[in-house]
């Protein structure tokens, strides 16, 4: 599985944290890249690099075997509790998001100061590889996601749990005809079974997409995990 670059958005000032944000099925990263260019033009989160990664093109089973971007393969859209999951491509993107969070402490950014998170597919894949990192992250967020290997996950995370206490966000609309809301709810509860500290917020009227609402509570959720080390004078 060859993984094409992610696009980076450089940090404007001395870079002290990196937030990564992952895109759903059939998109890309630069189908997200506007969130760095607001908050650039708003001189928002100046000192945070943001890495958008690109996932490779798979055959997509519900998309009658045509290859598109895709963290893993889907066969359907039935409950995500008794689907058949492509476990062998989630594990594999599991370990390139873990990577992409080693490179960036190799780089010298601390582990507690980097946010991992995404949309759909992305989102899904970031609360996996949150739940199951092991070292200690600012924070990880799903947006219209789920639990991927939802029989399996409390298994897989390390024993040492070091982001037990580490604040996620989940944010799902309640019209949403793709990733049903009620596949959110269910994920926020089997999170917080596992002892996460998760926070799950529905959106009134969004189907499966993002809103400018919840990009404002996402921008919250930054500020709050990623406090500028830097004084302005």
């Amino acid at each position: 599985m060859s993984i094409p670059r992610p696009l980076v958005v450089p940090a404007v000032k001395r870079h002290t944290a990196t937030v990564i944000m992952a895109h759903g099925l059939g998109d890309s990263g630069a189908g997200w890249v506007s969130l760095a260019e607001n908050w650039r033009r708003r001189q928002k989160f100046e000192e945070v690099k943001f890495i958008f990664p690109n996932a490779p093109s798979i055959p997509i089973t519900v998309n009658m075997g045509m290859r598109m971007p895709g963290w893993y393969d889907i066969a359907n859209f039935e409950d995500i509790r008794g689907r058949e999951e492509d476990e062998t491509g989630i594990l594999k993107s599991q370990e390139y998001f873990h990577s992409l969070i080693k490179s960036e402490i190799d780089g010298g950014v601390p582990s507690n100061r980097i946010v991992l998170g995404g949309f759909s597919q992305g989102g899904a894949m970031s609360l996996f590889s949150g739940v199951t990192c092991p070292t200690q992250l600012a924070g990880f967020f799903g947006l219209s996601s789920y639990l991927l290997l939802s029989g399996k996950a409390k298994d897989m995370i390390p024993k040492s749990n070091p982001n037990k206490d580490t604040p996620i966000f989940m944010g799902h609309g309640n019209v949403d005809p793709v990733v049903k809301t009620q596949w959110g709810v269910t994920t926020a509860g089997a999170l917080k079974d596992m002892g996460f500290n998760v926070k799950l917020k529905i959106y009134d009227g969004l189907g499966h997409s993002a809103t400018p609402e919840e990009i404002d509570d996402l921008e919250i959720y930054l500020k709050e995990r990623l406090p500028p080390t830097e004084t302005t004078s």
